[in-house]
């Protein structure tokens, strides 16, 4: 079968013929539908990361298939549609970018209703974190004003939808005017460049931010006083200096989001945000690529060039 691996850490991963997997007891044996391309699987692969699996490897951290063969107790039939992740997917262990896997029962989830592959492979992390960001974090209300920064991106704009369905009022801010469409609608829409009103105004009751880096706390001070800036991600780099006086007179707290501490809860949320997805309510964009275009995905992954999530088709 196909697969896609990395040989060398840095490198661009290559196309190979492999071996057949041999489904373990205890293991599930499933037909790849399709493989998420994530900003940890970018991280994974420059061999910087703290958990290595052994070159070469198969990438991809989550995805979703078709289960062709499971033990008896599994509790999962031929055909059940599945998301793949956890179990070391990989991290420790060969990933989803090939046509077929065999992975613990634990890295697979039957989902809740039907959704297309693409979807499938890609809705759980923006979808989960969204919701445990606005729910279990900031505890949202039905009568906020929310800014999301970074609202035309996976996460930034499943935040957003949802803050929309929770009855508050959003503001999306996106980096570039091309952007601007991205943001969902129902959010009024700007750019940072003409943030500068919601720095004056500081009308918003909450901030959830998916950019991190040095204009972290100048955009925690578009919060009114009382409020609270969510902090889900630092793609905008990983440093942020804190001026401990102006922090304190500003008193917006500053709130971390950590999905690893957090993944039972998002299984657990994520059933009803597969029904959700499936009637319509919430949408994930997606740019789908072929197994032989990983090295582009990846490209337009790390160059900012994706509109939503990535997903390799072994088909």
């Amino acid at each position: 079968m196909r697969a896609v691996r990395f040989h060398a850490w840095g490198a661009a991963p290559v196309l190979d013929e492999v071996p057949e997997p041999v489904r373990a007891p205890g293991e599930v044996l499933v037909q790849v539908t399709a493989g998420g391309v994530s900003h940890l699987d970018v991280t994974v692969a420059t061999g910087d990361f703290e958990l290595k699996p052994a070159l070469p490897y198969v990438g991809g951290v989550e995805g979703a298939g078709t289960v062709l063969e499971a033990d008896a107790d599994s509790g999962l039939a031929p055909g059940t549609q599945v998301v793949l992740r956890g179990g070391g997917l990989g991290l420790l262990r060969d990933g989803t970018w090939a046509e077929r896997v065999s992975v613990k029962r634990k890295a697979v989830t039957p989902l809740a209703a039907p959704l297309a592959p693409s979807v499938a492979a890609s809705f759980f992390v923006p979808a989960t974190t969204a919701y445990v960001a606005l729910h279990d974090v900031a505890r949202i209300g039905p009568d906020e004003d929310v800014v999301v920064v970074g609202a035309a991106g996976a996460v930034g704009a499943m935040v957003a939808q949802q803050a929309l369905a929770a009855g508050a009022r959003v503001t999306g801010v996106v980096g570039r005017e091309d952007q601007l469409a991205d943001v969902p609608k129902g959010a009024e829409a700007v750019t940072l460049e003409d943030a500068a009103g919601l720095a004056r105004d500081r009308s918003a009751s909450l901030l959830v931010d998916t950019l991190g880096g040095a204009g972290l706390v100048g955009r925690s001070r578009w919060v009114r006083q009382g409020g609270r800036a969510v902090v889900i991600g630092y793609v905008a780099g990983p440093g942020v200096e804190l001026d401990l006086p102006s922090w304190l007179l500003d008193e917006v707290a500053l709130v971390p989001v950590n999905m690893i501490r957090q993944e039972r809860r998002a299984r657990e949320v994520s059933g009803d945000l597969v029904r959700r997805l499936a009637e319509g309510e919430l949408h994930v964009a997606v740019e789908e690529f072929a197994l032989a275009d990983a090295s582009t995905a990846l490209d337009a992954l790390r160059g900012g060039r994706v509109r939503g999530r990535a997903v390799l088709l072994p088909g």
